[in-house]
């Protein structure tokens, strides 16, 4: 049975978490940004199609709509994340159209546009790493999370799987390693024990809802939807999460 607390219950040395990087995550990748000491991105993982590291969500009059990259795939069955590269250029105005004709009437539409349209209309990407990067941290900047972020590159990686996330984790000094749900199918908490790092697991329910154009409350989108609609308050509507001891 695990023990459920609070974050706030608890006072460690240092917090880690590390995630592979996603193309305008939603709400709760920014929530478990928050809530460490220092974020790694991932992108030395195996790159996975038809998965959030090329496509989110975002909301239109007639629901849900998702926004693709074009990935270059055809005989790069076993690309890493960094290494995957984007298949041409029109995408970026896509996307940035789409966006501009579900969310023009949102009340800080011309808020996020003046931050956002450049990544879209004035810049080239070659690589779906250094694009998911860049909105990433510019989007941290937006909610005022102050989280140093770090690649993966810069570590050395030891071992496989849950052995690799202990080993950048004593690289980093961490005293606690906080992971989300999906590596429930996966992690081995033995080997976290075995190196007195706790290891703690993301809740990502109970965010309460926003104000949100286009029929019924969805909270499975990218963040985009709620910096569009809330602004400079969207960081209200991400709550301070909840952990359990493994």
């Amino acid at each position: 049975m695990l023990e459920v607390q609070s974050i706030a219950d608890s006072a460690p040395s240092k917090r880690v978490a590390i995630l592979q990087s996603n193309y305008i995550p939603w709400k709760g990748y920014f929530d478990l940004i928050a809530m460490v000491d220092e974020f790694i991105t991932y992108d030395d993982m195996q790159y996975t199609r038809r998965d959030w590291r090329n496509r989110n969500k975002i909301k239109t009059p007639q629901g849900s709509q998702w926004l693709s990259i074009p990935i270059k795939t055809k005989g790069h069955y076993f690309q890493s994340i960094k290494e995957t590269e984007i298949d041409g250029e029109g995408w970026a105005k896509q996307h940035w159209r789409a966006l501009e004709l579900n969310y023009k009437r949102a009340p800080y539409f011309q808020w996020l546009a003046d931050e956002l349209a450049p990544y879209y209309l004035s810049r080239t990407w070659t690589h779906l790493s250094e694009l998911n990067i860049a909105l990433i941290r510019l989007i941290c900047n937006l909610l005022t999370i102050k989280t140093p972020l770090r690649l993966s590159g810069e570590f050395l990686l030891d071992g496989e799987k849950t052995a690799r996330l202990v080993s950048i984790c004593r690289q980093t000094g961490a005293t606690h390693y906080l992971s989300g749900p999906s590596a429930l199918n996966y992690i081995q908490p033995h080997l976290f024990e075995a190196h007195n790092i706790v290891l703690e697991w993301f809740d990502y329910s109970g965010y309460p809802e926003y104000p949100q154009l286009w029929g019924p409350f969805d909270h499975h989108l990218s963040i985009l939807d709620l910096l569009f609609n809330c602004g400079p308050e969207a960081s209200r509507y991400i709550q301070k999460g909840i952990t359990a001891h493994a």
